[in-house]
């Protein structure tokens, strides 16, 4: 089936990839994007950006703009969001407005001109801490840490017993724990899909993305994904600073991947309605995975440094259960992690980046979002 698509925010870096599948399969994308600095930069049209894709540069706000954007779409991809959660906690305002109105907006626009499908990109941050095991053998959906602290030894959630909880893949129907401004926004973000669609004749389909990687990324934006944040400190011959003590685990899925699995939602008929995980089903520390990009960009003598903090916000564990995306959408991520790895390494080395980590721990920690 061959559409014209609506790709929002699609000159980002998981965008331009949803951009090519889609375009692989046979249809005609439109994106509408703003391409702001702390992304793009000031270089104008990406030039990752298939040629092939008409680019509308205005914001997700200007209800003018998106309706001119819808005019002759079938189906619509909603990428287009702020993403940080560090930085959703001082920058309030801009975060609800672009992520939330924006939201609103678009949505306000399709009900004047409505199309066969909607899939939104939300994110595994509305769970806050991931699923858990206690003692006897129970879920946990709501486990919490309490009040941390600099240095401390014990930084996994404990029961009310105070005993050691273990970290389970996390599925689709635990409870949603909002832990941070963006987390919030996400969750708004779904809802409105699914408020939304269904009495104005859209299939609304959500999306919720494990921590996405690959060749592309914004390495000068500090508030990106951590593998990228860390790739921009080894290319300027700097330590990846590492919260907490590293230990803490999370699921990462090849942008290739998640691609893959918004092109399939948007045609299949047994996703309509539905939320989905969409992540790589294998779970790593994060200092595990720093090592490994140390060592695809030969710069093992830059071990990360922990620091022994965590920031506001920030959750212990969380990895995905893909088994509903499995059986729905077919989706099985397909990219071995050293593979990405060692693509995303040789990409980088081809790059050059501002190093704005230490700006932005320092913003963060003027605001007392470190403890």
């Amino acid at each position: 089936m061959s559409e014209t698509v609506l790709v929002t925010g699609g000159a980002g870096f998981i965008g331009r990839f949803v951009c090519d599948e889609l375009l692989s399969r046979g249809n005609t994308v439109r994106v509408l994007d703003a391409l702001i600095p702390q992304v793009h930069g000031d270089a104008g049209r990406p030039a990752a950006l298939n040629a092939d894709v008409e680019l509308i540069q205005a914001d997700v706000r200007d209800g003018d703009a998106v309706a001119r954007a819808l005019r002759g779409v079938d189906s619509v991809v909603h990428l287009a969001a702020e993403v940080g959660v560090g930085q959703s906690m001082y920058e309030v305002e801009r975060y609800t407005s672009v992520n939330d109105v924006g939201t609103a907006v678009l949505f306000e626009k399709l009900i004047d001109q409505p199309v066969r499908r909607v899939v939104t990109a939300s994110s595994m941050s509305i769970y806050g801490e991931g699923l858990y095991r206690d003692a006897d053998g129970g879920f946990v959906e709501n486990a919490e840490r309490g009040n941390v602290r600099d240095g401390q030894q014990q930084w996994d959630p404990l029961d009310a017993q105070g005993r050691p909880l273990t970290a389970v893949a996390t599925p689709e129907w635990k409870r949603p724990n909002l832990a941070s401004i963006y987390a919030l926004n996400k969750f708004v973000q779904e809802r409105t899909t699914h408020i939304m669609s269904s009495p104005y004749g859209i299939e609304g389909v959500c999306l919720r993305l494990f921590n996405v990687y690959g060749p592309g990324q914004a390495l000068s934006n500090p508030y990106t994904g951590v593998l990228a944040i860390f790739a921009s400190r080894f290319l300027n011959g700097q330590v990846p600073m590492i919260f907490e003590d590293g230990e803490q685990r999370r699921d990462f899925v090849h942008v290739t991947d998640v691609a893959r699995a918004f092109a399939d939602a948007l045609v299949l008929p047994q996703a309509a309605g539905q939320t989905f995980n969409i992540g790589s089903g294998q779970d790593r520390s994060v200092t595990q995975v720093a090592r490994a990009l140390a060592q695809a960009m030969g710069k093992n003598d830059l071990q990360p440094e922990i620091v022994g903090k965590t920031r506001i916000g920030d959750i212990r564990h969380c990895f995905c259960d893909t088994s509903l995306a499995a059986e729905k959408l077919g989706f099985t991520a397909r990219q071995d992690f050293v593979a990405g790895l060692a693509e995303l390494a040789e990409w980088v080395q081809q790059q050059t980046a501002e190093d704005n980590v230490a700006k932005a721990r320092a913003e963060l920690e003027a605001r007392g979002l470190v403890a």
